[in-house]
């Protein structure tokens, strides 16, 4: 028996629609993750770009749970001394929700060359709508477990 390796001509994409609505951010990005590296394929291949394409909506309706929301920040610095910057979670969900789902499943996917072009396939929205009506999306329902307590 040998080892499957997936080939360019093996790989089909679908277009998938993930709704983010009270969806923990952790959870969403982890399986956002896996569906746009393709690990949800039997061809899944590490060293290929197998996945499927991703749209995410609603992403002001994010949940964070704990004390996030007051004390989460983002760290980005320019290079220059003191060109260090943060910013509170709260302050870039107001501004850019799409940012933060972008950054929470960008560092859930590999630091390298196939990580940037995996990126590339994910598509999130903050509200209801989106562009992608064309490309005939398919509802992916996540497995994700609804808590009460949260």
């Amino acid at each position: 028996m040998k080892t499957f390796s997936a080939k360019p001509t093996d790989i089909t994409r679908d277009w998938l629609l993930v709704d983010a609505a009270n969806i923990p951010l952790g959870r969403l990005a982890s399986e956002v993750a896996q569906l746009l590296r393709g690990k949800h394929k039997p061809i899944f291949t590490p060293h290929m770009d197998t996945g499927d394409f991703v749209v995410v909506i609603n992403a002001e309706k994010i949940k964070l749970t704990g004390k996030k929301m007051e004390q989460k920040t983002y760290f980005t610095h320019s290079g220059y001394l003191g060109g260090g910057k943060e910013t509170p979670i709260k302050k870039l969900l107001a501004e850019r929700p799409e940012r933060v789902i972008n950054l929470a499943v960008k560092g859930m996917l590999p630091h390298n060359r196939l990580g940037r072009a995996i990126i590339k396939k994910l598509k999130v929205y903050a509200g209801n709508s989106h562009p992608h009506e064309a490309q005939q999306l398919k509802k992916y329902h996540l497995h994700v477990e609804e808590r009460a307590n949260a």
